[in-house]
């Protein structure tokens, strides 16, 4: 599959599959499951047609592991970054001692001040090391690395969850524990 619709794919599966199901007509199981086949048939009109070939390709190539098969492949979900309440049937883990988080200049000071929050997401993400939060970071401009106290928190009661990616997710992070990098 080209590049461009690979892209093109993978962005309408985000969107289906974290944000906005109701968009396609699909409808999920309470732990954000929706049938490939489903997703095939709302996506008829579309060009490129979508095929659950194309699907199973974009899951098979997406580094991030954004997208999870069930065991039988017959359906599909988004391994983490819901807007929309989505139990992935995660159970709460200590985490490491530090997790990092990447951000744009522009909202480093706003951090500081109030901590990470979801912004309309279910969970805070957070990286395992610095250069992943680089990456992620990038997206919106030049890129600042936070360090979450993530061993202070947890001893504090709050709870992280891992997501099958092994993205680390908290619902959010006080100021007190992050410090610029």
């Amino acid at each position: 599959m080209e590049r461009a619709i690979r892209v093109r794919v993978s962005k309408l599966l985000s969107l289906v599959l974290r944000h906005r199901p109701e968009k396609a007509g699909i409808v999920f199981d309470g732990g954000g499951w929706a049938s490939i086949q489903e997703i095939v048939d709302a996506a008829e009109r579309h060009r490129p047609r979508l095929t659950r070939e194309m699907i199973l390709e974009i899951v098979a190539a997406d580094e991030k592991g954004r997208f999870a098969l069930s065991p039988d492949g017959k359906r599909i979900r988004a391994t983490q970054g819901h807007s929309i309440p989505v139990d992935l049937g995660l159970f709460p883990l200590e985490p490491p001692q530090h997790l990092y988080h990447g951000t744009s200049r522009d909202a480093v000071e706003s951090i500081l001040s109030k901590g990470i929050d979801s912004r309309g997401r279910q969970y805070v993400h957070l990286s395992l090391d610095p250069e992943t939060a680089v990456r992620v970071g990038q997206r919106h401009g030049p890129p600042v690395v936070l360090e979450v106290d993530a061993g202070g928190m947890h001893r504090d009661g709050l709870e992280f969850f891992r997501a099958q990616n092994g993205v680390w997710l908290t619902t959010g992070v006080p100021s007190r524990y992050v410090r610029v990098l």
